[in-house]
């Protein structure tokens, strides 16, 4: 069996196709009736094949780009490692319909449009090389219809040593993954979305959790003073994207969750419930960051549980404060987001 685009003339293979039942422009399919027979044909058009369908999403790209960018403008150097992702989404679908490859920009192109925007422009904050992305591919070619970038910087900070910010030597130091997402179609604005990722916190003491639903279900019992820890993961949508420092308000950002979550260093700040917390996160985010629209914050438990020592004598107390049994499943989930009433009355004020 083959299919061939039917112009009019003699199929392929000797077969011959129904001219009053195929015009020309049509799919035509060309299959042997019986073996060592000539072609016959069976036409479908576009149209008959597609009329019960319709395309939800669709785009393609390359994933995984790994990045190292170094900053030598002087004798002190600057590093930036990205992974990024790339997709576009093109005016045309004959490259899924037909197999018709004349408008893709290969995968492999958009990979080393990545390395050579990186040379020709350089590397500051994710958000600002994914916009720059976008904003080239969309450019560059104009059947492209929408861009979607995303961007996770590693965390490397410049090394101290003997109490000075070294020149040129780094650590690795995984407080958290600073990830982003820029989509932009064709006419558009772009969407910036920034987030955190991997942000593991754990507090003593000032967390309870008590007066919760009590039936024939519960087996959990109030608990007035306990071990708050969480991965904190984070995503805020901007409202704009020119004129706006996205990583000092990435800094903001993570300074707000430290500081809710921690509180003074002498006091600290009570948690009535994980629910609590991520609110408090959030319209401080909200109130000091006019540049924002929402915020999301999503906080697992990662439970602590005390070891049961009352059959060990030697310890002296079965009252056990001070050993813990780390435990990862199954463990509570807690999320929100959180937006402005009217994101367009705060566009309208920056």
């Amino acid at each position: 069996m083959e299919q061939v685009m039917w112009d009019g003339g003699r199929g392929t293979g000797g077969g011959e196709v129904d001219e009053e039942r195929c015009p020309a422009g049509v799919i035509v399919t060309l299959t042997p009736a019986q073996p060592n027979s000539e072609l016959v044909s069976i036409c479908t058009t576009t149209d008959n094949m597609n009329k019960n369908f319709k395309w939800v999403e669709r785009g393609y790209g390359k994933n995984s780009i790994k990045l190292l960018h170094v900053r030598r403008d002087s004798a002190v150097h600057s590093i930036k490692e990205f992974v990024v992702s790339t997709q576009l989404t093109l005016a045309s679908d004959k490259d899924y319909i037909h197999g018709d490859n004349a408008d893709v920009v290969a995968t492999d192109s958009q990979k080393n449009t990545v390395y050579i925007l990186a040379k020709k422009h350089g590397v500051t904050s994710p958000e600002d090389f994914a916009l720059l992305l976008c904003s080239h591919f969309l450019a560059k070619y104009p059947h492209v219809q929408e861009v979607v970038i995303t961007v996770d910087a590693y965390p490397w900070r410049r090394q101290v040593v003997e109490g000075r910010a070294h020149n040129h030597s780094f650590i690795y130091s995984p407080e958290c993954l600073h990830t982003c997402k820029v989509d932009q179609k064709r006419g558009e604005e772009p969407l910036v979305t920034t987030g955190l990722e991997g942000m593991r916190v754990l507090k003593t003491t000032q967390s309870a959790f008590v007066n919760f639903v009590s039936d024939e279900f519960r087996t959990l019992p109030d608990m007035k003073d306990r071990i708050f820890s969480t991965i904190v993961s984070s995503s805020w949508q901007y409202n704009k994207h020119k004129g706006v420092d996205f990583g000092k308000i990435w800094v903001t950002i993570l300074k707000i969750i430290n500081d809710k979550f921690s509180g003074p260093p002498d006091t600290g700040i009570f948690s009535p419930s994980v629910q609590n917390t991520v609110h408090l996160i959030q319209q401080a985010a909200l109130t000091d960051v006019p540049e924002i629209s929402q915020i999301k914050v999503t906080m697992p438990n990662k439970h602590y549980y005390t070891v049961d020592l009352s059959k060990f004598k030697e310890v002296g107390s079965k009252d056990n404060n001070e050993v813990f049994l780390p435990v990862d499943t199954p463990s509570g989930n807690i999320m929100a987001v959180l937006s402005r009433e009217d994101p367009c009355q705060v566009k309208s004020k920056l």
